[in-house]
């Protein structure tokens, strides 16, 4: 109910629909809505609608500025930096990167999420694929994954998906989520860079091309985020515009949306709370 409501809203921002407008469409009386959005997002539908204006990006992104400076000198971004204490990375190495995944075998499954459905696979190193499905629909979504790891050998594995999952995107689990990264050594360094966002900030590919010593590869940091293997759990969902408009993403620009006014919203009531 909250991912249909999340997806509604983000279609109809421009609107600014009112609390009656969203219970309507998602079949569920004012109160009830309101109580459920309000223990996912820590505030009100309404509250959340703000968090998608243009405005608020900005700022957003002007705090990213400082954000991500800091922990780039500080090299928080190098390899095995946990993000949010909850992931670890390690990438493959060039002669498996030859190989495309020949040898290895992967799980896959796919579930509902708050912002959506979405497609998971992993192998006993860690995650090696996360996209969501609501634009795209799940067929497309598994060929994206075969496309990634050609060689390998893939199972559905329906009954780990849930717990996987639910660890994924709950934020309950005490012990480290492992990712496993094929990519260039560009891409690795742009999936790490966007390990160093935080919640409360945004920045934009000039940016991350700016604190990777490589001013002019604007254009190849944006292809390296839209190849991000692991949505989410990699946040290329907060690389924006300089003008603070979303850009695209490779799962469809509502879930984008619905995100960054979910992280936002999260990151002010701590805020709040503090």
């Amino acid at each position: 109910m909250v991912s249909e409501a999340l997806h509604w809203m983000v279609a109809h921002q421009h609107a600014q629909p009112g609390l009656g407008e969203i219970s309507e469409h998602v079949g569920l009386s004012e109160a009830h809505l309101q109580r459920t959005f309000q223990d996912f997002a820590g505030v009100s539908p309404k509250q959340f609608m703000k968090f998608l204006t243009k405005q608020q990006a900005l700022e957003r992104l002007r705090n990213g500025e400082t954000v991500l400076d800091t922990a780039l000198e500080c090299g928080l971004s190098g390899p095995g930096r946990l993000h949010d204490l909850v992931v670890t990375t390690e990438a493959i190495t060039p002669g498996e990167a030859r190989r495309k995944g020949a040898g290895a075998n992967m799980s896959y499954g796919h579930g509902m999420t708050r912002f959506g459905p979405a497609m998971v696979g992993w192998t006993d190193r860690g995650i090696t694929f996360l996209g969501f499905s609501h634009s795209k629909g799940l067929e497309a979504v598994l060929k994206e994954l075969q496309g990634q790891w050609p060689a390998c050998r893939l199972t559905e594995s329906s009954r780990q998906t849930g717990a996987l999952l639910e660890r994924i995107f709950g934020g309950t689990s005490s012990q480290p989520l492992k990712v496993w990264l094929r990519g260039s050594p560009f891409q690795l360094k742009v999936w790490e860079a966007l390990l160093a966002i935080p919640p409360s900030a945004h920045c934009t590919y000039g940016q991350i091309a700016q604190y990777l010593y490589k001013p002019g590869a604007s254009r190849a940091v944006g292809t390296a985020v839209g190849r991000n293997p692991i949505s989410w759990l990699i946040p290329c969902h907060r690389v924006i515009t300089s003008l603070g408009t979303p850009g695209g993403y490779r799962w469809g620009i509502d879930t984008k949306l619905a995100m960054i006014g979910f992280e936002a919203a999260r990151s002010s009531g701590h805020r709040a709370a503090a």
